[in-house]
C-alpha cells in the first residue's frame, strides 16, 4: 500500500518518535500530540511527530506554532484561508487534508476552498479571503508582492498581524517541506485533494 521506504505506523520515512529516549520537556510535547481535544490535528502522525525527532525544534517550534495560530490578532478564517493557500502553493497534500475540514469549521465558505484548491479567480470571493489568497499566490509563486498587494493587505491588517500572517503562511511552508521530504502519507483509503502537475 505504501511505498517501501515508508513505516506503516508513522506513514512517513521515519518512525514515530520513542517517547522513552525523549528529555522530559520533549516528553510533555509528546504527550499534548496523543491527548484527545489537543491543539494538534494529526497528533504523531504529521509535522509534530516529525518535529520530535530533532527536540530541540520542537521546543522551539511548538510555542510559535501556538502563538501564530491560536493568539495572532486574526480570526480562524483567515488563518485557515492562509494554511490553505500555503498547502496549494506548495502541493502539500497531507497539509491539504488535514486542514480543509478546520476551514469548514472555522468558516471557510466551500467556494473560498474551491477556488484555492483549482487555482481559480478570486474576484467572486469574500475581499479578505482573496487579499489573503494573493498575498501567498504572490509570497509563493512570484516570490515577489506587489506593491498594490502590499498596500491592501497592510491597510486590511495592520502591521502587526500582517507580518504574524506571513510568518504563518512562512510557517506552514517549512511543514510542508518537512512533509515533502519525509514523504508524509495520506491515511489509507484517502483519495489526493489536490491536483498537481
Amino acid at each position: 500500500m505504501y511505498p517501501i521506504d515508508i513505516d506503516p505506523q508513522s506513514g512517513c520515512r521515519l518512525p514515530l518518535p520513542d517517547r522513552a529516549s525523549l528529555d522530559t520537556e520533549a516528553q510533555a510535547i509528546f504527550d499534548a500530540h496523543v491527548k484527545p481535544g489537543a491543539h494538534s490535528i494529526r497528533g504523531l502522525r504529521g509535522p509534530g511527530g516529525l518535529q520530535l525527532h530533532s527536540p530541540e525544534l520542537a521546543k522551539r517550534n511548538r510555542p510559535l506554532l501556538r502563538y501564530l495560530r491560536f493568539e495572532a490578532a486574526f480570526s480562524p478564517r483567515v488563518r485557515e484561508v492562509a494554511i490553505l493557500t500555503t498547502a496549494r502553493c506548495c502541493d502539500s497534500q497531507f497539509e491539504w487534508a488535514a486542514h480543509e475540514a478546520a476551514a469548514l469549521s472555522a468558516g471557510v465558505p466551500e467556494d473560498t476552498i474551491d477556488a484555492i484548491r483549482r487555482d481559480r479567480r478570486l474576484a467572486a470571493l469574500d475581499q479578505t479571503d482573496a487579499l489573503v489568497i494573493t498575498l501567498g499566490r504572490e509570497i509563493f509563486r512570484a516570490h515577489r508582492v506587489s506593491s498594490r498587494t502590499y498596500e491592501r493587505a497592510l491597510k486590511t491588517f495592520g502591521k502587526r498581524s500582517l507580518i504574524d500572517l506571513v510568518a504563518l503562511m512562512g510557517n506552514y511552508s517549512t511543514i510542508a517541506a518537512l512533509l515533502a521530504t519525509f514523504d508524509m502519507q495520506l491515511d489509507p483509503g484517502v483519495e489526493p485533494p489536490l491536483v498537481t502537475s
